[in-house]
């Protein structure tokens, strides 16, 4: 048998065989993740490209569009959870460095409770009729100074607007710019007001916004308590005096907005009893809820709320006016000084605001019944009535001197004007006591007086000159000294006095008052320019 061919012979065939051991062998050494990087890996990195590429571009079109939304989302919460933001850090002018913040650490207003007014039973005593100088209970003696158009020391009675942010985007008074910024602080200084006078203004408001009631209004804790309208009215005049409106963006705006709604609903504006605030008793209440609505539309110029409802309050005050001129207790009856001043001051605030009309006829009888009560050649004193004599330095003369101030022309250099102020000077604050006393006559004269200026003013309200030059027992701190400042329900108000207004008016009233004096540095810019006057009437 012979031997098989040598294993050697054929070449080809183990090779092409080997190759393909060789591949399957590393093929099956090759992991599935490795088959899965190398399969999707370019891919990925193709993918990935393209989308950032894409986000670079949305970025540059809506990044800034993006930016720009995020204030008004900022707004919408702010305005929905407003009731939980604390106080705002400004009440006054920060300009002159005053303790602005001072009711920072007060509650809010929605917050306030009724305190003590409603647990108190009190009787309607307000204007009492044939209330004589020397019994003033009964007569709610405020005085609010002219809705002057004319700017601060500005000759005559002519005067200029500024632009305002009403409701109609009207005109606001001039008169108001005494109440914010600038002006306000240039005010307080050349006043003679301070750091401690606007302390005092803002806790007294914050005590103020406590009494207020569900429904907007404020009631006396004293023996007037049914007459709510005067009440709310009273109480919404410091507010507007420190530059607090209905309009958004202040302080207390749901207080004032609150306490004009209570008023307009009141007030109706068509009708029999068209402009006759509903449930008051006396021409007092309808001439205080007046003024208050007259000045708030004076200061915003809101048409769409305020100008129907006192249009009708001021017609049917014309309407109620006396034969003989005054007003009385009743509509259509003569009455006296005291309640002539509240309505030609209502009368005043319409007039000036250019939008609500005033009769000149109403306002001559009223001139005619001022020279009726008034004594002396310059008819510088006044009375009761025309039955009833007139004496300087009294309630009654303060009244008369501010509604001539208002209605007749008498300025700083008229001689009755002059020879009145002296009088007052001669009965100027002389205050040995903690205690508020004689606030009727006080509140009246340190307008008179203010608006006069001069020597008298400082006298007035920062006290004599001391051998040392320095100045005490004024009007501004007596107010301050006065002002209750311990803790509990009654910080920031005033002890009312015994018997005269503060039996009418109690705290609620009394704190009102107390807060318009100490407002009197800004509240109301000045009619006329003061030159030299006769040195013989000083």
């Amino acid at each position: 048998m012979s031997d098989p061919k040598p294993p050697t012979a054929p070449v080809e065939p183990p090779v092409s065989v080997r190759a393909p051991v060789i591949r399957r062998l590393e093929a099956a050494e090759e992991t599935p993740h490795e088959r899965l990087i190398k399969k999707h890996i370019p891919a990925w990195v193709i993918s990935g490209a393209i989308h950032v590429g894409l986000i670079a571009i949305l970025i540059l079109m809506f990044g800034s569009r993006t930016a720009e939304t995020k204030p008004p989302e900022k707004i919408v919460s702010t305005s929905v959870e407003r009731e939980d933001e604390p106080p705002e850090q400004d009440l006054t002018n920060t300009d002159l460095g005053l303790q602005s913040t001072v009711i920072a650490t007060l509650p809010e207003q929605e917050q306030l409770a009724e305190q003590t007014v409603d647990s108190l039973r009190t009787q309607d005593n307000i204007g009492q009729p044939n209330v004589q100088e020397n019994d003033t209970q009964g007569l709610l003696a405020i005085g609010l100074p002219t809705l002057d158009k004319s700017i601060t020391g500005a000759p005559g009675t002519e005067g200029s607007s500024a632009f305002g942010t009403g409701g109609d985007n009207g005109y606001a008074n001039a008169l108001m710019l005494g109440r914010a910024g600038a002006t306000k602080s240039r005010l307080i200084k050349e006043g003679g007001g301070n750091e401690a006078s606007e302390r005092a203004v803002a806790l007294g408001l914050a005590w103020l916004a406590k009494q207020q009631r569900q429904d907007g209004s404020w009631v006396f804790d004293a023996g007037s308590r049914e007459e709510v309208v005067a009440a709310t009215g009273m109480a919404i005049l410091p507010f507007l005096a420190a530059g607090e409106t209905h309009l958004k963006g202040k302080k207390y705006q749901k207080t004032v907005d609150a306490g004009l709604r209570f008023l307009i609903k009141q007030c109706p504006t068509r009708g029999p009893n068209a402009g006759k605030f509903a449930s008051t008793s006396n021409m007092y209440s309808q001439a205080i809820g007046t003024i208050a609505l007259c000045e708030a539309y004076g200061m915003t110029r809101d048409k769409s709320l305020l100008l129907a409802p006192a249009q009708a309050a001021i017609n049917y005050i014309q309407q109620a006016q006396g034969p003989n001129g005054s007003w009385g207790y009743s509509a259509g009856t003569n009455g006296d000084t005291s309640i002539v001043g509240w309505q030609i001051q209502a009368l005043k605030a319409a007039q000036l605001s250019k939008d609500i009309a005033v009769d000149d006829r109403v306002i001559k009888k009223a001139v005619g019944f001022l020279n009726s009560v008034s004594s002396g050649s310059r008819k510088a004193v006044y009375g009761y009535n025309d039955k009833t004599g007139a004496q300087p330095g009294t309630a009654l003369t303060a009244v008369g001197l501010l509604c001539r101030y208002y209605i007749d022309g008498w300025g700083p250099d008229h001689p009755g004007m002059a020879e009145g102020v002296l009088g007052l000077s001669k009965s100027g604050p002389r205050f040995n006591t903690r205690q508020i006393s004689n606030l009727y006559y006080y509140y009246y004269a340190t307008q008179v007086v203010h608006f006069f200026g001069s020597d008298q003013w400082r006298d007035w309200n920062e006290g004599p000159k001391q051998p040392d030059g320095t100045r005490r027992n004024g009007m501004r701190d007596w107010l301050i000294e006065t002002q209750y400042r311990g803790d509990g329900i009654n910080q920031g108000s005033w002890e009312p006095e015994a018997g005269t207004i503060g039996a009418s008016c109690g705290r609620l009233g009394t704190t009102a008052l107390c807060l318009l004096t100490l407002e009197v540095y800004y509240r109301h810019l000045p009619l006329y320019k003061r030159s030299q006057v006769n040195p013989e009437l000083r």
